[in-house]
């Protein structure tokens, strides 16, 4: 009888195993994928996603030089505070990296995330005082700013010529040394909140990182997603689409389930697999771990708010939070049919019937809708314009929330870039952003016609505004937002001609280069890096009629326009003033959106309801002449009313009739 007996040399290792899943293929690449992948790094190029050796070069000198500032600082405060100097001179500091550059995908210009690690008798006042004093000495760091009272603390400069935003975390250790790991939980421990939000970044960055299977073909497949998100108009977590650390556990959870695929085979993976994702079910990298430091988490089963989030794409690292709380029932959709787009695209590539380029042409969002809101913040001054903007966009997804759960609105799509507006129909010393909102309303379903009433949207949007504005000390006089109703046809008085005109079929050059005409100038808390290298344009006059003092007309070829006024002598009707909603949609996170009467489902805007055609009919209050009212007198929801003959703020009427057949 003979025995055979296998070599251990020829048994088949099992492979690590990534994510909560098996992976669904193991398939080693082909010698035409890794062609695909040279043609995919080739089409990125144009776009300025790669840094070259001598900026990269640049940073880490940056970063080292940063190093040693924090080490000496650390050492000095150390000195002051009575350490004897054999702990001085081991009491250590680090910078670490988070982001975009830890991992690796930062395009040219990008600014550093870090964040100073301290030990633990360092305190954070320190930080904000000697250290900031410290850098102000320092003749090669310019701009520098400190944002104290932030949700996350942070020091903001430029450290020869690159852009640093810096957090500051106090650990409860005697000294910081240069192999400190920040990926274990116990390193949480005895913090207080500001500290463990800092290190967040860090921690969860290290941690996708740790997830995935190969590093290089995690971070080429995610500079190509990212590209093409920014380039589809739906990278902007601020907006209620996905931010850049949502992005790459999407591209992370790909390469887990594509273990050995490279860079072309996982972007068209990616697709597949988010098309057909059922979402709410959330994207996790790894099972969830109680550290029992009773910190919140993401829980669903725990936490009654948490079962309301749209599309659950949740962090690694412990507190495991979700990172898409802000996405709407509107950007899901526009996101999901954005899936199945480069679904199609990419399936036409890797056939031979298209090029990579075809994958980054951006849409035309000014030909998609028939209707758009066209919502205007303006201010006197360029800093005052800078801070306004700042607080208007970051309440735009309350704006986007508030229609959405109209009853008549089935979507409503926020574009993320802003536009300059016109001198030429405003006040010249005004500083003027618009952003556009693609509507679709309703089909009227067995009615003639059926009257929609977006003040109340629009009203309790603005005042949501002006009361934070208000609350913060920020609002000062010129500040002003303006929301107008516009048709497709009314766009070019606002925007250049090349890009509210039909495209005619060009080439895939030709179509890049005209769809970011005009738009170099814009001005925008989320503009992208990547697009500076083909906005060659310097910009159309874009004219504001918000800016026009409005007269009432049925004309329905007229923009009907909320604007907020300073009006004299005017009674407020109480029927049509706003009641309260203290946070707006971020009150949503803590329980279920409210909806309107007979408002459609989450589901229904998936549907794609063909857009009524719309004749408008404006129904305005009277025009009144307008007078100054001090900032502080501003009423907000709580404030008691003023007096009739005294000046408040009146917003005008905006009703439009939707006609089936007109």
């Amino acid at each position: 009888v003979y025995f055979t007996i296998a070599s251990p040399l020829l048994l088949v290792q099992p492979q690590k195993h990534y994510g909560i899943t098996s992976a669904i293929s193991l398939a080693p690449p082909r010698e035409i994928d890794h062609q695909y992948t040279n043609k995919l790094c080739d089409a990125m190029k144009p776009f300025g996603v790669f840094e070259d050796e001598e900026e990269l070069n640049h940073r880490l000198a940056v970063l080292g030089k940063l190093n040693n500032f924090v080490k000496e600082w650390i050492a000095e405060i150390s000195e002051v505070k009575n350490l004897p100097p054999s702990a001085i001179s081991c009491v250590g500091g680090k910078i670490f990296t988070f982001g975009s550059y830890r991992l690796g995908v930062h395009t040219k210009g990008a600014d550093i995330d870090a964040l100073c690690v301290a030990p633990r008798h360092v305190e954070r006042s320190d930080f904000f005082q000697s250290f900031f004093e410290k850098l102000k000495q320092h003749e090669e760091i310019k701009d520098l700013r400190a944002v104290e009272d932030a949700f996350v603390p942070v020091i903001k400069f430029k450290f020869d010529g690159i852009e640093i935003d810096l957090l500051f975390a106090r650990l409860a250790l005697q000294s910081i040394p240069d192999n400190l790991d920040l990926r274990g939980d116990s390193i949480l421990r005895n913090l207080d909140i500001r500290c463990i939000r800092s290190l967040n970044g860090c921690r969860v960055t290290d941690e996708i990182l740790y997830l995935v299977p190969n590093k290089e073909n995690f971070r080429l497949t995610l500079r190509a997603i990212k590209l093409w998100a920014k380039r589809r108009g739906i990278y902007s977590n601020m907006l209620g689409f996905l931010g850049g650390v949502s992005w790459a556990m999407l591209v992370a959870r790909t390469c887990q389930l594509y273990p050995n695929a490279v860079a072309a085979t996982l972007v068209h993976k990616f697709f597949l697999v988010f098309s057909k994702w059922e979402w709410p079910n959330p994207v996790l990298l790894k099972q969830p771990e109680d550290s029992n430091l009773n910190l919140p988490v993401w829980d669903p089963r725990v936490n009654p708010s948490d079962r309301y989030h749209l599309m659950p794409i949740i962090t690694p690292a412990y507190p495991q939070q979700n990172s898409t709380y802000n996405v709407s029932t509107s950007t899901r959709t526009i996101m999901s049919e954005e899936f199945k787009y480069g679904l199609s695209v990419t399936d036409e590539i890797l056939q031979g019937k298209a090029e990579w380029s075809k994958l980054f042409e951006p849409p035309n969002f000014f030909q998609k809708y028939k209707h758009y809101i066209v919502l205007t913040a303006s201010a006197s001054t360029e800093e005052n314009h800078l801070e306004w903007i700042g607080l208007v966009e970051s309440k735009i997804r309350v704006l986007v929330g508030n229609l959405e759960r109209n009853e008549y609105i089935t979507l409503a799509h926020v574009n993320p870039q802003s536009f300059p507006g016109n001198k030429e129909n405003r006040n010249e010393n005004d500083f003027v952003s618009m952003w556009f909102i693609g509507i679709i309303f309703k089909k009227v379903e067995n009615a003639e016609s059926v009257n929609i009433d977006l003040t109340y949207d629009i009203q309790s949007f603005t005042d949501t505004v002006y009361r934070q504005a208000n609350n913060i000390n920020m609002l000062k006089d010129g500040m002003k937002i303006e929301a107008t109703h516009v048709k497709k046809k009314q766009l070019h008085q606002y925007l250049p001609p090349e890009l509210v005109q039909k495209k005619k079929r060009v080439s895939c050059t030709s179509l890049n280069r005209s769809s970011n005409g005009g738009s170099s100038k814009r001005i925008s808390l989320d503009s992208s890096h990547l697009d500076s290298s083909t906005n060659t344009d310097s910009g159309t006059p874009i004219s504001s009629p918000t800016s026009k003092p409005s007269k009432p007309t049925s004309d329905t070829d007229d923009g009907s326009s909320i604007s907020t006024t300073l009006s004299g002598n005017v009674k407020p009707n109480a029927a049509s003033s706003p009641k309260e909603e203290p946070n707006g949609l971020e009150d949503s996170v803590n329980g279920a959106p409210t909806k309107r009467p007979h408002s459609p489902t989450q589901e229904d805007p998936a549907k794609r309801h063909k857009d009524a055609e719309a004749g408008l009919v404006l129904i305005k209050g009277d025009d009144t002449h307008t007078c100054s009212l001090p900032s502080m007198e501003l009423p907000d929801a709580s404030s008691p009313l003023p007096a009739s003959n005294s000046c408040r703020v009146v917003k005008n009427s905006i009703k439009l009739a939707l006609n089936r057949h007109k």
